[in-house]
């Protein structure tokens, strides 16, 4: 495994500043947002200067582009606001391999008109699901034409918001472009170590052979989100789970500030080693 962190995690609107700190962090790897070429995460157009930026600093840190951010709200009540996000998709799709990545990253959204990562009830109907297919569809043509995948990142307030129906959009498609990017975090708000394992247990079982990337991120006792190694997950057995189902690609931690970035980069270190999946 890679080990990598949220590209937005530093400061900084060039790429050569970023990549650079994520390198001085102890990352190989990032998930890349737009925002830090100067941009917003869901550009409009994406210029070739933008493009072979990136792709220098790349080459020029060593820090390597493990999948970029096209993250809009799939069910958003508001059909004209869909669209503009999957125009920000399609330009992202067209720059992705020129910058030296094949996967985007999403999220299924939220019927939630305002906020994409708040839970509502009707993420649960038909009919939002029926939403989102149609949205998939839309995005899978995209794909297709710039050759790119689609990394679905379950989420509890999303409408793809456990490994099972992570399952099921899988399913859907058949063998398309759709991959799973799979954070254990995800899967639960408050649960004991065993309750976690077999919640991990489970999803690996259902997702394994889909994931495309992995998250480290953590939960308090509470339910709160905190950094990789500041919580309650149980990161010796989800890295030796990765493992177990044939998982060696880049683990991407987030959810933590750049102040503490060297530290949880230090602290995944050990436990990769420990579970001898090391960075290579």
């Amino acid at each position: 495994m890679r080990l990598g962190i949220f590209a937005k995690t530093f400061e900084g609107k060039t790429p050569a500043v970023v990549l650079a700190a994520a390198c001085n962090g102890g990352y190989s790897t990032v998930q890349y947002n737009l925002a830090c070429s100067g941009l917003s995460s869901l550009p409009v157009t994406i210029s070739a200067e933008v493009v072979a930026a990136v792709r220098a600093a790349s080459v020029a840190t060593g820090v390597t582009l493990s999948a970029v951010s096209a993250t809009y709200n799939m069910v958003h009540p508001d059909a004209a606001e869909r669209a503009r996000g999957r125009a920000s998709f399609a330009a992202i799709a067209g720059a992705a391999r020129g910058m030296g990545t094949n996967l985007l990253t999403l999220c299924t959204g939220s019927c939630d008109p305002v906020d994409q990562w708040k839970y509502d009830p009707g993420n649960d109907t038909p009919a939002a699901w029926d939403e989102m297919c149609a949205e998939f569809r839309l995005l899978i043509a995209i794909a297709e034409r710039e050759d790119v995948l689609l990394g679905v990142e379950p989420e509890l307030a999303n409408v793809v918001s456990s490994a099972a129906r992570g399952k099921k959009l899988l399913d859907t498609f058949g063998d398309a472009r759709i991959r799973i990017v799979f954070d254990p975090a995800n899967l639960f708000d408050v649960a004991s170590a065993e309750e976690q394992r077999a919640l991990i247990e489970d999803a690996l079982e259902l997702l394994g052979g889909s994931i495309a990337l992995a998250h480290a991120k953590d939960r308090l006792s509470d339910g709160r989100f905190a950094a990789a190694g500041a919580g309650v997950l149980d990161y010796d057995y989800y890295l030796r789970a990765l493992k177990r189902v044939g998982f060696d690609g880049s683990l991407i931690t987030h959810g933590l500030a750049a102040a503490e970035a060297e530290d949880v980069a230090n602290f995944l270190k050990r436990k990769m080693i420990a579970a001898e999946v090391v960075d290579r």
